[in-house]
């Protein structure tokens, strides 16, 4: 399977569940709370089947895992050494509340580890997207594009992007110890996978989410902000890894590059 090959197709399929999903941003829609309590959409339905009636028709033999998706049991997943890893529509209550920042997100899976991604950011009509050792790129809504690349980090007065919905005392505390042992830092608050994204495109440093999240929630971001030159890991400082039998990733950070030990940071946190 050639990635770079399949990389446009995918793109364009997470752009045009954007538009979908746009549609129903423009008008009332209902909200109704899933099995969890969190919010499901019409606009999350919309998105979800455009990207499986796509994806099949592009891959019919590479399976799907969406958050939408009916439960597909780990004793069936557990043989998939590829798959197609979907959030159709990722930051839902930033979509219920009008601000914006909310994406899609498509990953492609091998053995594992992230292969292929993109997110796209209906509002704005930009994509990030990546093919695992292939570098990353940001796609404007005008269809100009750029390389990413992530900071490198030496020290000093640090960029912290954060969830706006998700923070949670513990992200406090690991900004307590970062300022304990840097010094200053700033913050940016920001919703869904795009604070990924703003890691790979050089925008933050650091991105600490010390909270649940679901596979789904990261993978395409994790590709990207590799092939821009970072690392998704976990308090351990190893990798993020997908096709777990629990769906849930542990408490995980993402940076730049550079030999800086984040995780330093995580003492007495957890």
């Amino acid at each position: 399977m050639n990635r770079e090959a399949l990389l446009p197709a995918v793109v364009e399929i997470a752009r045009d569940a954007g538009r979908v999903i746009l549609e129903i941003y423009d008008r009332d829609f209902e909200v109704v709370a899933k099995g969890d309590g969190s919010p499901l959409t019409e606009a999350d339905r919309a998105a979800d089947a455009l990207i499986h009636e796509r994806l099949r028709a592009l891959t019919p033999d590479v399976p799907i895992l969406s958050e939408e998706s009916v439960g597909i049991d780990y004793a069936t997943r557990r043989a998939w050494t590829r798959f197609w890893l979907v959030d159709p529509l990722d930051g839902t209550k930033e979509f219920v509340n009008r601000n914006g920042q909310f994406t899609v997100n498509i990953a492609l899976i091998e053995n594992g580890k992230p292969a292929l991604g993109a997110v796209t950011v209906p509002v704005s009509g930009v994509s990030y997207y990546a093919a695992a050792g292939r570098g990353a790129t940001r796609r404007d809504a005008d269809g100009r594009t750029a390389a990413l690349a992530v900071r490198r980090y030496t020290g000093g007065p640090a960029t912290v992007v954060v969830s706006r919905s998700h923070r949670g005392m513990a992200v406090d505390r690991f900004l307590a110890a970062l300022a304990q042992r840097e010094g200053e830092y700033r913050t940016t608050d920001m919703g869904s996978s795009l604070k990924l994204c703003l890691v790979a495109e050089g925008a933050a440093d650091v991105y600490p989410r010390l909270g649940p999240t679901s596979e789904w929630d990261v993978a395409a971001g994790h590709c990207i902000v590799e092939a821009a030159g970072g690392r998704v890991i976990d308090l351990h400082g190893r990798p993020l890894v997908y096709n777990k039998e629990n769906i849930l990733n542990p408490w995980f950070l993402a940076c730049g590059a550079g030999d800086y030990d984040w995780t330093g940071c995580f003492d007495g946190v957890g």
